[in-house]
């Protein structure tokens, strides 16, 4: 497969194209405090539907994370499996800093979410850059027939995660998705995923690839055909010794800051 075209984050622009879209009415310390302010907002709605639906703080949130640029690496793994060019789904798509990334290299992306604040501001950040790519509303429809579809740490917003993950199965050929791993202090609209249960399901088809990455998330790219008994398990040590390998690399820079901790406090 010819090598993927290199894709550009920019923090900076990230912030300055949601202060042009704002004008007036932005608030830098809501940038700074994503993840409160978002959570304060939910805790104030009536039920998850409204809220995914209303959500403005989500414009705050979403430009925040992207800044952060924990999805650089999901995205450079799935541009190793698709070829140049492709029609790619961006499936939940928030803001799509993601998808314009992609688009901007070269890719054929289409977006998808509820209509909301969220993909009114991607809209204007489109035409923005003069950029053309259709967003479609998920309570309307849709299509299928892409390459690939791809759903960075959405997952555990839905109730149902085996149903989240046949509807990306039956849109593309290649499905890329993150399973985070449960952990204490998890935002009330967070839902814990039976990561295991999960993996198992996919490892029944045809595993393209498996990372664990930050300790915690589960990435996965797989082709949604059922595989062989034999796939299946060679699929399924795959992640085992992935998953342990992780496991023990954590554990050794865990032992290894304790070390350094420990002796800054016995020199005083």
């Amino acid at each position: 497969m010819p090598a993927a075209p290199k894709f550009r984050s920019d923090p900076a622009r990230e912030e300055s194209e949601l202060r042009a879209y704002l004008g007036a009415d932005y608030d830098e310390t809501r940038l700074w405090h994503y993840e409160r302010q978002l959570e304060e907002e939910f805790a104030e709605m009536p039920d998850e539907d409204r809220f995914y639906r209303t959500s403005f703080a989500y414009l705050y949130n979403l430009t925040a994370f992207a800044m952060t640029e924990t999805k650089v690496p999901y995205l450079r793994e799935l541009l190793g499996h698709v070829r140049p060019g492709a029609r790619i789904l961006d499936f939940g798509c928030g803001i799509g800093s993601d998808g314009l990334m992609l688009l901007e290299s070269g890719y054929r992306v289409e977006f998808a979410d509820f209509d909301n604040p969220s993909t009114r501001y991607l809209r204007w950040r489109l035409e923005h850059r003069g950029l053309e790519a259709p967003i479609h509303h998920l309570d309307g429809g849709v299509p299928d027939g892409f390459d690939a579809a791809y759903s960075f740490d959405v997952i555990e917003h839905v109730e149902d995660p085996f149903a989240f993950l046949r509807e990306l199965e039956r849109r593309a050929e290649l499905v890329a998705v993150n399973l985070l791993e449960p952990v204490p202090g998890e935002p009330a609209f967070h839902h814990d995923l039976p990561v295991r249960r999960l993996l198992g399901r996919i490892a029944g088809r045809r595993l393209v690839s498996y990372r664990l990455m930050y300790g915690r998330s589960n990435l996965v790219l797989y082709r949604p055909v059922p595989g062989s008994t034999a796939r299946r398990w060679a699929a399924w040590s795959r992640i085992e010794i992935e998953r342990a390998r992780q496991w023990c690399v954590g554990s050794a820079r865990r032992l290894r800051r304790w070390a350094r901790r420990r002796l800054r406090q016995l020199r005083g």
